[in-house]
């Protein structure tokens, strides 16, 4: 086993034991594979830092390399898609501990031999990596407490923008590990650049529910750097009035591109939104809700739900219409007592018809108020017309009725 630092600036050696050249860097192709594989090494020679081989790398350990050829190739190093050099991208430098659901810094990298092949199998991010770079050989001791993350559980290293394309593909199934609060508090500590890579890494899906445990500044911020069509798709994935909001945040010109670019039935439900004030009901609403018109049976609108292609990933409370295919709220009634009412009566038996409701236009913290003062998980929005145009979800009047710094570390409850 060998630390980078105990071979960084070590001769190389001919296969007459002549030094030729010093050790610069070490190479590793990043992708797939859970432990990077060292390909070669950047030597110098003279001021030139040229590439030397895997295959050309007789022996590794702490006073050095040899070579098994007498033949080297001086042309100037040049990094190649997928390669990695461990001093200049990784040392010092920010990682994502999945395990450990932190991000730490890299004081050193660990290297072991496996058959034929040196790999990279841990990072060391404990004070010992540090002093073991900075102090002569054996002056920091061997029983100070040394701690190495199993690179496997490396979801995401933040490397500079030459190590993109690979960090893309590498992070993706690493980060879905964790939870979308989880991967968002992370990446919150990172740069901004290297924020938006980790959300482009992930399945729409996750990325978007990523996006919704972000502070709004930080969503438009990666969207807008995010190519068009990407950024599009994941506000299409993103609740509508998230969307509205995150739309808000952004330079009006590329609100506009990117509102244009999403698909029509969810630019539908963001237009409908994009009227109202954000200090109203209307501008903190949602219109992800389900409807059930009230002539049907319990086992009738069980089986409806079942049925449907799409549904809300949190559904608390269904809200019953007067008949099909209108939008005049009569009642609503919980989940959890649809399950258990007897499956023969009809809704309009079951619901609750005095229920508490906001208007679009009244003020936004007192709809909040209303939500946190009778402990509902939803409130409905009614128009002019008595017609559901919405509901405002319990963590969205938990964003106005908390402080910021308390609210921006609560997780959503709907999706």
């Amino acid at each position: 086993m060998l630390y980078l630092s105990q071979i960084l600036g070590r001769p190389i050696f001919d296969a007459e034991g002549e030094k030729i050249a010093v050790i610069k860097d070490v190479i590793v192709r990043y992708g797939e594979e859970d432990y990077p594989p060292v390909i070669g090494l950047v030597a110098r020679y003279r001021r030139r830092n040229f590439f030397m081989p895997q295959s050309k790398i007789s022996a590794l350990d702490k006073n050095g390399a040899g070579m098994n050829s007498v033949v080297l190739d001086l042309r100037p190093f040049t990094r190649r898609t997928g390669e990695v050099l461990l001093a200049k991208d990784v040392l010092d430098n920010q990682l994502i501990d999945v395990d450990g659901k932190r991000v730490v810094r890299v004081n050193d990298v660990q290297i072991i031999e496996v058959g034929t092949r040196w790999r990279v199998t841990g990072a060391d991010v404990s004070l010992q990596g540090f002093l073991r770079r900075l102090m002569p050989a054996g002056f920091y001791g061997s029983s100070r407490i040394v701690e190495v993350l199993d690179w496997a559980d490396v979801g995401y290293l933040a490397t500079d923008k030459s190590s993109v394309a690979v960090q893309l593909k590498s992070s993706k199934d690493k980060l879905s590990r964790l939870h979308p609060v989880e991967i968002a508090q992370l990446a919150e500590t990172l740069s901004p650049i290297h924020r938006t890579e980790i959300v482009e890494s992930l399945d729409n899906e996750i990325a978007a529910d990523t996006l919704e445990e972000m502070s709004t500044e930080n969503q438009a911020r990666i969207l807008e750097e995010m190519d068009g069509e990407r950024a599009a798709d994941l506000l299409e994935e993103m609740s509508p009035d998230d969307a509205v909001d995150v739309l808000g945040e952004m330079d009006e010109e590329r609100a506009q591109e990117l509102f244009d670019l999403m698909e029509e039935e969810e630019k539908a439900d963001v237009a409908e939104l994009l009227p109202f004030d954000k200090d109203t009901a209307g501008g903190l609403m949602t219109t992800e809700f389900v409807t059930l018109p009230k002539d049907l049976t319990v086992s009738q609108a069980i089986a409806r739900l079942r049925d449907m292609a799409e549904t809300p990933n949190m559904i608390y409370y269904l809200y019953i219409v007067e008949e099909e295919n209108s939008w005049k709220l009569s009642g609503l009634i919980s989940l959890r007592s649809l399950i258990l009412a007897d499956p023969t009566f009809q809704l309009s038996q079951v619901m609750r018809d005095k229920f508490q409701f906001a208007h679009p236009n009244d003020d936004a913290e007192e709809v909040a108020q209303t939500i946190a003062e009778y402990n509902l998980l939803a409130l409905p929005v009614i128009d002019d017309l008595g017609e559901i145009a919405g509901i405002v979800t319990v963590d969205d009047a938990m964003e106005i009725l908390l402080p910021k710094n308390l609210n921006n570390r609560l997780p959503r409850l709907f999706r």
